[in-house]
């Protein structure tokens, strides 16, 4: 596994009213969600980069307006649905 570390002011912590501890969670949650929107990883994964279950995971991208589910057009997507 590879560690990176970003450096954040002491100010936005003060200003965020965040400790190191959420800081650090905020930002591997902002990082699987960016690689998530961008399609370069899996759900897992980034369920994984963030800390949390893949369940957990997938209520967070709700919660940010972000849906699990993706399709080209809408004639694909009725086809999954007659699928389910």
């Amino acid at each position: 596994m590879c560690e990176v570390a970003i450096n954040i002011p002491k100010e936005v912590l003060y200003d965020t009213r965040m400790s190191e501890s959420e800081a650090l969670a905020f930002s591997k949650k902002a990082v699987a969600l960016c690689y998530y929107i961008q399609n370069k990883v899996s759900l897992g994964y980034c369920a994984q980069i963030a800390g949390m279950s893949k369940e957990a995971f997938i209520r967070y991208l709700g919660e940010n307006g972000i849906s699990v589910f993706q399709y080209d057009d809408r004639q694909e997507f009725i086809e999954e649905m007659n699928n389910a």
